[in-house]
């Protein structure tokens, strides 16, 4: 067992601990990035002009009248910029354009000393603008030829040969909606300098490196002329990794600028319009069975909507054709991505990257597939699963291939699955108007970042003479627990208590060159930096500790505060040997530093090793749906997830949950509306408040809801044994789909496959049922003109759902009435 993976006696990590700012939380006592700004009084408040177009020049931007209105001190364009007028990644993303990309683009930011009078500063700016063609959709990107960034392809095998020797080849197509991240908290950014011209930037940001970085490239400063603090945040998912970043830069200038304090804070119709989403997908797939129902073959292309610039949209692409083969093992594959460029908000990083799109695919193709193949969905899905020893499609060897299969007997098990399924059917049965489903779901998701160079971390731990430690480290607190986790990392690396232990705030000018907390690296990383600090002070503590109790160093024990010898008989307080560590001048304080082994990833190839470990798990969820109105309910939920040897098993099972209704929200609620007309507003958000855009609430959770956390799970190589817990839950929602597919099912004729749209909402549920019990209508009225026949044996494999075929909600009629409900 490696020392990382290694837990020693009475371990603080492991323990049902509380989230470190509960209490702040539920008080009102913690504090967020706006509301430290109002502190400030003398901040300037930041307001921004939005375009009312979807694309065009800027022919004219008259400021003067805006400068008339009581109260506004200036108004920020690009001719104020004395860097680099560009917060993006790829110089793609002027911060004050000149080319109006979408619909709600900033143009020009005006400072006022209120709210109001920035607000009205704001509405008196004048904006003449040149119409030019714009782009809203993924199919019209297409059509026009509208593409960026660089296609990819993940191939394994003769997929050609593979579905011509199928004995069982289906299609379908799907296309995603993409998904507002709705964090409680909108985007704050407070920008001020010190006496000694220092700025600093207080940023409710997931990458405080990236924030430092882009502020210093607009200003033309240093990095370290600029120091970025991350609080806490009220929501992150992935909205705040890239996107705050132009908003602490236009913060910065203005308090450059103007030598005041400067508070941005969108309200939420702002934050939806301007920021960046999750992407929508595009995708078609064509797959080949044989007769044991195993998958020979997968044949499918994915196009990505990517908004107005490209942002995070290749990593996301990366990361959905990484994830088309989830838990299953397919022998051919074939698989296109590519990334359309549409005169939209950017899209972005969102919980699970492209993950959830790319499991999205192939369980499309099992839902599909079952009914038409005479196989139970779940057995379908347990015999393709990956077996020891095979590789996922770009050559990764996938690492306990045999956890999944456990996991899945075990929720199988748990969650009485056999019995429900036939309490289900006799249900329906007597039920005309109303269906269950019951729906099993696996996941394998790939933990670390694609691109290797972003797996690495740093930490700094600090041990005082009275034996009270404080820990800083790269990551960032957005309510998912890391902090508290941390907070048990150091305490058990030093064997002390856990109310031993604080956590300073994320700041660049503790812990340089950090990677953001995204793609479930936090705890990983940052938990193994902060140990490996504790590690060296623990060795120097050690060798003082040896000479005070008469043994060898490596004999030194620390445990819950004391510090012991093997065969000594005194016994020491962790302060009185900080007490002495200090007076024989022996250093109490580290900068701890650690990265990933063992990565590689060739993306010309699309080979490699790009993931440190797996994270398995399976949802099993039951459905009702009601056929008049198509409104369902969540009636039960079970869950069992890997997520190794747990760090805070109350702060995982919170994730899980969390992650899970996240993801229901995405497949089920969340719709997001463009103006695709040609009329004044064409490419507006029509979804940009919580009137219009549905989140999960109280009302959609399951009525009961049931986790457990995976037995026999400890992952050699990481930090105490422990697994990534944050984004793999999300994709566990796919049973909510597939339980929809299942009872929607059960409204046609046995055999019959269901199509759904997604998000598959109330309203494309009621078309898919209205087009289950047409299909029952018409085998109906076929068994009665051809005698002998019946409506509810299971239908052949030679029934193939075509390219064709489209979801009812995407008919032009139906697409009108759910446009404008």
């Amino acid at each position: 067992m490696s020392t990382l993976s290694k837990r020693p006696v009475n371990p603080v990590v492991g323990a049902s601990e509380p989230h470190e700012s509960a209490v702040g939380h539920v008080t009102g006592r913690a504090l967020y990035t706006d509301d430290i700004s109002t502190v400030r009084r003398d901040a300037l408040v930041a307001w921004p002009v939005q375009s009312t177009q979807a694309h065009a020049l800027i022919t004219a931007l008259r400021t003067d009248r805006a400068l008339a209105v009581p109260g506004v001190v200036r108004v920020l364009t690009a001719d104020d910029v004395p860097g680099h007028n560009d917060a993006g990644i790829w110089g793609d993303e002027p911060l004050f354009p000149t080319e109006v990309m979408y619909y709600g683009h900033a143009i020009c930011w005006v400072l006022g000393e209120s709210t109001e009078a920035a607000r009205l500063g704001a509405a008196a700016v004048e904006v003449e603008y040149e119409t030019l063609p714009s782009v809203i959709t993924v199919s019209e990107a297409i059509a026009a030829g509208s593409f960026q960034g660089t296609p990819r392809v993940s191939r394994r095998g003769d997929i050609d040969a593979a579905l011509s020797q199928a004995a069982h080849v289906f299609s379908g197509e799907i296309e995603t909606s993409g998904q507002e991240h709705f964090y409680l908290e909108t985007h704050a950014s407070l920008a001020y300098y010190d006496e000694g011209d220092q700025l600093y930037v207080q940023c409710s940001t997931q990458n405080p490196s990236e924030a430092q970085a882009v502020v210093a490239h607009v200003l033309g400063l240093p990095r370290n002329a600029i120091t970025v603090q991350s609080l806490r945040m009220g929501g992150g998912f992935g909205g705040k990794e890239t996107q705050p970043h132009g908003l602490a830069a236009v913060a910065a200038l203005g308090a450059t600028l103007t030598g005041r304090p400067v508070r941005l804070r969108l309200n939420r119709t702002q934050d939806i319009t301007i920021t960046g989403k999750r992407p929508g997908f595009q995708m078609t797939w064509t797959a080949g069975f044989n007769d044991d129902g195993l998958l020979v073959g997968l044949k499918a292309s994915m196009t990505a909507d990517g908004g107005w610039c490209l942002d995070l949209m290749q990593a996301v692409l990366s990361r959905a054709l990484c994830h088309f083969d989830n838990a299953y093992w397919i022998p051919a594959v074939e698989v296109h991505g590519r990334i359309v460029k549409t005169h939209k908000t950017s899209q972005t990083a969102f919980r699970g990257f492209g993950g959830p799109q790319g499991v999205l695919l192939i369980e499309d193709v099992f839902g599909k597939a079952a009914p038409a193949l005479g196989i139970d969905p779940a057995e379908l899905r347990r015999r393709n699963f990956y077996a020891p020893g095979q590789a996922t499609p770009y050559g990764q060897v996938v690492k306990d291939a045999e956890r999944m299969p456990k996991i899945w007997s075990k929720l199988l098990e748990s969650c009485a699955f056999e019995r429900r399924q036939n309490e289900i059917a006799a249900f329906n049965d007597s039920h005309a108007h109303v269906k269950r489903g019951l729906a099993i779901t696996p996941i394998k998701f790939g933990i670390s970042f694609n691109a290797s160079f972003f797996n690495q971390a740093g930490a700094l731990v600090l041990v005082y003479q009275d034996g009270s430690v404080l820990i800083n480290h790269g990551g960032t607190e957005m309510g998912q627990g890391l902090h508290t986790k941390m907070i048990q990392v150091a305490a058990t690396a030093l064997g002390v208590p856990r109310s031993a232990v604080r956590l300073a705030p994320t700041r660049t000018d503790k812990v340089p060159n950090t990677s953001a907390t995204a793609a479930s690296t936090g705890a990983d990383l940052n938990g193994a930096a902060v140990k490996n600090a504790c590690d060296q002070i623990r060795e120097r503590m050690a060798v003082v500790a040896s000479g005070l109790l008469g043994v060898n160093p490596a004999d030194v024990r620390f445990s819950d505060g004391a510090v012991t010898g093997l065969g000594a008989a005194e016994q020491l307080s962790f302060a009185e040997v900080a007490t002495a560590a200090y007076l024989q001048r022996v250093q109490l304080s580290a900068a701890g530093y650690y990265r990933t082994e063992g990565l590689h990833w060739d993306q010309e190839s699309w080979t490699g090793s790009p993931f440190s470990y797996f994270a398995f798990g399976a949802a099993a969820t039951e459905v009702e749906v009601d056929g008049f109105t198509g409104a369902y309910r969540t009636r039960r939920v079970d869950i069992v997830h890997d997520v190794g040897d747990s760090l805070s098993p109350m702060i995982d099972v919170g994730q899980i949950e969390g992650g899970y209704v996240q993801g229901a929200g995405w497949l089920t609620l969340e719709d997001l509306r463009w103006d695709t007309s040609n009329g004044p507003t064409r490419g507006r958000l029509l979804t940009q408040s919580a009137s219009t855009y549905k989140i999960p609430s109280f009302s959609e959770m399951p009525e009961e809801f049931n986790v457990t956390l995976f037995d026999e799970a400890h992952e050699e190589g990481s930090i105490y044994g422990s697994k990534a817990v944050g984004e793999p839950p999300l994709m566990l929602a796919l049973s909510v789909r597939e339980a929809l597919r299942q009872a929607v099912g059960g409204f046609g004729p046995a055999g019959h496959p269901v199509t759904l749209a997604s998000p598959a909402t109330p309203e494309a549920v009621f078309w898919a049922v209205d087009e289950a019990r047409a299909a029952t209508q018409a085998a109906t009225t076929q068994s009665a003109m051809t005698p002998g026949t019946t409506t509810q044996g299971t239908s052949t494999a030679a029934a193939v759902t075509t390219d064709s075929e489209q979801p009812p909600s995407l008919t032009p009629e139906r697409s009108s009435i759910l446009a404008n409900p």
